[in-house]
C-alpha cells in the first residue's frame, strides 16, 4: 500500500485517505442532475466507494426500483452516469458501497426537488415551476442595510388561525391572498404586513425537514423546522400536494413573487450547521463523516446542540453551503439569509458565501447567530461568532446585549430588564443605540455580555428583543413584572422596548405577532406544540388596537427618518451624541445636524425605564413632539417652549426641530 499526497492507494482502486483534509474537492457544477428532454446526466461525491448505483423509480414514495444503473468512477471523488432518455416524472437514489457494505439509499445532498417526505429524489424540469410573470418578477428596492425592518414568522403561524381569513392555512400560498380579514373585518396576511410597513419578512426554515410526515396532513403535526432534511428542496407540508415535486417548488415561488409585488423582500432561515440525523443523513450516506466535525477522540462534536455538527471548513461542506444559498438567491429569488447557530460556521465559509452573493446581488442581506449552543472542536478565532463580527465581510449577528438588556435575563424567566424599571443598565442600552459600534461615550466594562464593539458598522448588527426561542416579549414582560405592575404597566414596557429597537442604529427585528400583543401562553420553547399555542391570532390586532397603532407609527417613523438608519460607524461617532439627563434609568441622546440626509435638523431621544414620570432638562430650541407617553404622531403631538419636560412613566419620548 503506498501513500501519496495523503491518498492511499490499495489494490483494490477503492480510495482509502489518511484524514478528511485530504479528500478530494470537486470544483465543477454539474452534481446531483443535470436533465434535459433528450438525456439525464448524473454526478455524485463518493469518494471513499467502491462502488456507487443508481436506482430508478416510478414514484417518489413506495415500490421497488424498476431499473438499476452501475455508475462509473470519474475525477476529483465524483462518479458518472448518463441515461440517453426523457426520465422527466420519474424518482431516482443512489447507493453507495464502502468497506464491502452497500449503505442506505439517498437522493444526495445537491438534490433539489423530491417525492413525498424527501426519500426519493425527483427528474422534474424546473422551467416548468415558474409561475406566470416569474421572469419579470424583482427584488423590491433597498439602499442600505440599516432600511431593512425584519420581521421573523413560521409559515403555519401565519395563517392557520381560524380567525386568519385564510384560504390556504399552513401552506406558502397564503401569502399569495389579498383582501383577508378577521373577525372584525380587518386586514390580516399580506395586506396586514404592507399596513404594518415592515420591509423583509424572514421565513422561520421552509426548505425540507424530517420532523412533520408529509403524508399525513391531517395531523397537522408541527415543528420549527431546525431539522434539515434536504437544504435544496422546500418542505412539503406547506404545499398543497407533497406528493407532486413540483408543486412545493412552484408554490415557494408564488410566495416570493406575491411578496415582492407587496414591496416586502423575503429571508430564508437557513440550517447548515447540522443535519436532522447523523450517521443516516443523506450527507453521510455518500462520504461517512466527512460532513461533521469529530472530537479528539473521534466521538461526534454537537456544537449545535442537536447530536452533530457539520464541518464546513472542509472544501465540499463549504462549497456545498455557498452553492445552496446561491441556489436559493437565484432559483427562488430570494433576498436575504439568518443563519442558523452561525458561530459554528467557520469566518471563510461565511464570507465565501457574502462574496458569491455580492456577484448576484449585494443588496442579499445575511445574518445569524453569533453563537454555538455548545463547544466545538473548530477553534473560537475561525469561529463566524459575536465577538469576530469584524472579520466578517457585510454579515450580521443577533445582539443578546439590548435584548437582555431591555427585557431581562433570557435564561432565568423571573428576571426583569430596563424596560420593567431596573437600574444599571444604560451602558448595555446604549450600546444597542449605537449598534454595537465603537462609541466615546460608552463605558465597554458596564456591558451585560460584551466588553467590546464587535462590529464595523451598525449595518451588521440586529436589534431585538423577542424571536420564536424562548418566551415571547408579552410573555416574558408578564413573567418578570415587578411587584405591584399593572397590565398598562406591562403594555408599557412592551412599547417602549420595541421604541428603543427601532430608534437604535443596526436592522431592527420583530418577531411575528408582537404588534398585535401575542402570547404563547407563558410556554418557552414551542417548536413541537400545537396551533393553538403557536397561531397567530388575529382579533388581537382587533383588541390591542392601540399596540399595532404604535408598531406600525414606530415602523413609519423609522422609514420616513434617515437619522435612524446611519449605516456607517463613522456617521455614528460624529452625529449621535449622548446626554446625561442626570436621572438613573433613563438614556437620552441627539441625532444632530441633517445627518445621513434626514429631513429634521435635530432629533432628541428619551427612554425613561422608570416606572414614575421624570423630570429632565432639554436643550433650548423649538422642539417639536412626536413620540409621548405611548402615542406617536409624525404630524406632532406639542410644540415644547421651554427646556423643563416630563417624560412618563416606562416610556419613551421624541421630538425634532427643523
Amino acid at each position: 500500500m503506498l501513500l501519496i499526497s495523503g491518498l492511499l492507494c490499495a489494490c483494490n482502486s477503492t480510495p482509502h485517505y489518511a484524514s478528511f483534509n485530504d479528500y478530494p474537492v470537486y470544483e465543477g457544477s454539474d452534481l446531483e442532475l443535470i436533465y434535459s428532454a433528450q438525456s439525464s446526466k448524473f454526478r455524485v461525491w463518493a469518494p471513499t466507494a467502491s462502488e456507487v448505483k443508481l436506482l430508478l423509480y416510478d414514484n417518489g414514495y413506495d415500490g421497488g426500483a424498476y431499473q438499476t444503473h452501475d455508475m462509473k468512477r470519474s475525477e476529483k471523488g465524483t462518479w458518472t452516469l448518463k441515461i440517453d432518455e426523457d426520465l422527466k416524472g420519474k424518482f431516482y437514489t443512489f447507493q453507495v458501497k464502502i468497506n464491502e457494505r452497500w449503505l442506505a439509499e439517498t437522493p444526495g445532498m445537491w438534490v433539489k426537488a423530491t417525492g413525498v417526505n424527501g426519500k426519493r429524489a425527483a427528474i422534474i424540469d424546473l422551467a416548468e415551476t415558474n409561475p406566470a410573470g416569474w421572469e419579470n418578477d424583482v427584488r423590491p428596492p433597498l439602499k442600505n442595510f440599516t432600511d431593512i425592518m425584519l420581521y421573523e414568522v413560521h409559515v403555519r403561524d401565519f395563517s392557520v388561525s381560524p380567525n386568519s381569513g385564510m384560504k390556504h392555512k399552513g401552506k406558502f400560498l397564503a401569502f399569495t391572498e389579498r383582501g383577508t380579514k378577521n373577525s372584525a373585518g380587518e386586514s390580516t396576511g399580506i395586506d396586514h404586513l404592507k399596513e404594518l410597513g415592515i420591509t423583509h419578512v424572514h421565513l422561520l426554515p421552509s426548505f425540507d425537514f424530517a420532523s412533520v410526515d408529509e403524508t399525513k396532513p391531517a395531523e397537522n403535526k408541527y415543528n420549527w423546522g431546525y431539522d434539515p432534511l434536504n437544504y435544496n428542496v422546500p418542505e412539503g407540508s406547506y404545499s398543497t400536494n407533497p406528493k407532486d415535486p413540483a408543486c412545493r417548488i412552484r408554490e415557494f415561488k408564488e410566495m416570493v413573487q406575491s411578496l415582492h409585488k407587496a414591496g416586502i423582500r423575503v429571508v430564508m432561515d437557513v440550517v447548515y450547521n447540522h443535519t436532522a440525523m447523523g450517521k443516516n443523513s443523506h450527507l453521510d450516506l455518500l462520504a461517512p463523516g466527512y460532513f461533521y466535525r469529530q472530537n479528539p477522540d473521534s466521538t461526534w462534536s454537537n456544537a449545535s446542540g442537536c447530536g452533530n455538527e457539520t464541518a464546513s471548513e472542509r472544501g465540499m461542506m463549504r462549497k456545498f453551503i455557498v452553492e445552496s444559498v446561491v441556489y436559493w438567491a437565484t432559483e427562488y429569488h430570494v433576498d436575504g439569509f439568518r443563519f442558523d447557530l452561525m458561530g459554528i460556521h467557520d469566518i471563510e465559509t461565511m464570507n465565501a458565501v457574502r462574496t458569491a452573493l455580492d456577484k448576484i446581488d449585494k443588496t442579499i442581506f445575511m445574518y445569524g447567530e453569533g453563537w454555538t449552543a455548545a463547544n466545538s472542536p473548530l477553534e473560537e478565532a475561525k469561529r463566524a461568532v459575536k465577538k469576530n463580527a469584524k472579520k466578517l465581510d457585510n454579515i450580521a449577528v443577533f445582539s443578546d446585549d439590548i435584548r437582555d438588556a431591555l427585557k431581562g435575563s433570557w435564561k432565568n424567566a423571573l428576571i426583569p430588564g430596563f424596560v420593567s424599571g431596573v437600574d444599571s443598565l444604560e451602558e448595555s442600552v446604549k450600546f444597542g443605540v449605537v449598534g454595537g459600534t465603537q462609541h466615546d461615550s460608552i463605558n465597554y466594562s458596564g456591558l451585560l455580555y460584551s466588553k467590546a464593539p464587535y462590529v464595523n458598522n451598525p449595518t451588521q448588527t440586529i436589534n431585538y428583543v423577542s424571536c420564536h426561542d424562548d418566551l415571547c416579549l408579552v410573555d416574558k414582560l408578564k413573567e418578570s413584572r415587578p411587584a405591584g405592575a399593572t397590565d398598562e404597566e406591562l403594555v408599557r414596557f412592551n412599547k417602549l422596548a420595541q421604541t428603543v429597537v427601532f430608534t437604535s442604529q443596526g436592522v431592527p427585528f420583530i418577531y411575528a405577532g408582537e404588534e398585535l400583543y401575542r402570547t404563547k401562553k407563558g410556554i418557552h420553547n414551542t417548536f413541537q406544540l400545537p396551533d393553538s399555542i403557536n397561531q397567530i391570532n388575529w382579533d388581537s390586532k382587533t383588541a390591542h388596537k392601540d399596540i399595532f397603532e404604535y408598531y406600525k407609527g414606530l415602523i413609519a417613523l423609522r422609514k420616513a427618518h434617515s437619522a435612524f438608519r446611519m449605516p456607517t460607524q463613522e456617521m455614528v461617532q460624529q452625529h449621535l451624541k449622548f446626554i446625561n439627563m442626570k436621572t438613573p434609568n433613563v438614556v437620552a441622546f441627539m441625532l444632530s445636524n441633517h445627518v445621513n440626509d434626514e429631513v429634521w435638523k435635530d432629533i432628541l431621544v428619551i427612554y425613561n425605564g422608570n416606572r414614575k414620570p421624570v423630570l429632565v432638562q432639554i436643550p433650548e430650541g423649538e422642539w417639536n413632539l412626536v413620540c409621548h407617553d405611548g402615542k406617536i404622531n409624525l404630524n406632532g403631538i406639542a410644540q415644547l417652549d421651554n427646556t423643563t419636560f416630563i417624560v412618563a412613566p416606562s416610556s419613551a419620548s421624541i421630538m425634532y426641530v427643523r
